[in-house]
């Protein structure tokens, strides 16, 4: 881990000791490790449900250098599970209110505050001023992002991931270990595993996680115990259980094998399908906004409504009129729908709504999809409709 400084070089105030005693007892940390800890410089890519446990865990664990990287404000939907941020943060950058959290959590800790996307132009950079990266996000195309970055600079891959009731965690780009790439070559196609944005995760699910992942970041930096390089544990906390799978680094890994092929960052929005299809312009428009559709159901030719989400999210809102038909079953009752009405089709952020649109419209109907699905509906049209 090269951009730390040397621990021997390290030295713990009267403070320090007091508050960090009970590391100090352990044979496996004690005063070496302790200092260790002090000049080790830690990433956390994301200060939502993963990186509050995961950021805290580590600032109270006394970890020097703490930087966070995250572009968003805070939401009251975070709340529920995002405990770095409080109510009265909301609307503010996460990386300021989890500044704030972590310094009265322990002053002696240095938080750096990257407020960007992570991108291709600027992860490499970010990645090698500090010892190891955890992994906070929500999205394939950052996890395939973190991951190439970490192999590219040899910076160990602390990974973990929630949806709703499961979790996984492992460590990857470590040295002589797998990768991301090992166990997920390629992602998905688009839209089959939704977001916790639109699937919905148990509260608590991720501080298990990000705990696990704060206790693997502390692990490597002491050089104690067993790490989670080469296996990956899996929570059902439905049934509170764990289980592991062994993974190993496979030769013909693009990223870590013997001969790779990528030496550099690519475009992963791109890689992982997640941008809209552009339709040719005989087809029109593939999307309309939330006030082009206030507009036209303020006229005399009255669209279909779809709502292509779950039972229980039509429950928390709808609008006005809209026929449910979650995506997974729109195949099967596709025949239900009147052809020769136009159809506006939306869910809950406009993700799932485009697989939907895409079906339709190789099925032959006219749909188009609520772009910003029906949140942009709560934000531009009408704010007194619940949000979630």
């Amino acid at each position: 881990m090269g951009a730390a400084s040397n621990p021997a070089d390290v030295s713990l105030s009267a403070d320090e000791v007091r508050r960090y005693s009970r590391h100090l007892l352990l044979p496996e940390v004690g005063l070496e490790g302790q200092r260790a800890l002090k000049a080790a410089r830690v990433l956390c890519v994301g200060a939502g449900g993963l990186g509050s446990p995961v950021s805290m865990y580590l600032a109270a664990a006394g970890v020097g250098t703490i930087g966070i990287v995250d572009n968003d404000v805070v939401d009251y939907s975070n709340l529920q599970r995002q405990l770095l941020h409080m109510t009265c943060d909301v609307g503010r950058p996460k990386v300021v209110s989890a500044g704030e959290r972590l310094k009265a959590i322990n002053p002696e800790v240095r938080v750096e505050a990257h407020q960007v996307v992570l991108s291709s132009a600027n992860a490499l950079d970010l990645f090698s001023r500090y010892d190891l990266v955890v992994d906070g996000t929500d999205n394939f195309p950052t996890r395939y992002l973190v991951n190439d970055a970490c192999v590219l600079t040899r910076r160990p891959y602390v990974y973990g991931s929630i949806f709703r009731f499961e979790g996984q965690a492992s460590i990857f780009a470590a040295e002589n270990g797998p990768c991301y790439r090992c166990l997920y070559p390629e992602p998905p196609p688009p839209g089959l595993v939704p977001s916790c944005a639109e699937g919905g995760v148990l509260g608590v699910l991720p501080g298990i996680i990000g705990t696990v992942q704060a206790t693997e970041a502390l692990k490597l930096i002491v050089k104690a115990g067993e790490s989670l390089v080469g296996r990956l544990l899996i929570l059902d906390a439905l049934r509170m259980r764990f289980r592991e799978v062994r993974l190993r680094r496979d030769p013909e890994c693009p990223a870590c094998g013997d001969h790779p092929t990528i030496h550099e960052l690519q475009d992963y929005e791109q890689f992982c399908g997640m941008r809209p299809p552009v339709e040719p312009a005989a087809e029109g428009d593939f999307d309309i906004s939330a006030e082009e559709l206030k507009q036209v159901l303020e006229g005399r030719q009255q669209p279909v409504l779809l709502d292509v989400r779950e039972p229980m999210e039509f429950q928390i809102n709808r609008l006005p009129g809209a026929v449910l038909i979650p995506l997974g079953d729109l195949p099967a009752t596709v025949g239900d729908l009147d052809a020769t009405r136009d159809l506006v089709v939306y869910c809950h952020h406009g993700i799932r709504s485009v697989r939907a649109v895409e079906f339709l419209r190789g099925a032959g109907f006219r749909a188009r999809n609520l772009k910003g699905g029906i949140a942009a509906w709560t934000d531009h049209v009408d704010p007194t409709m619940l949000r979630y």
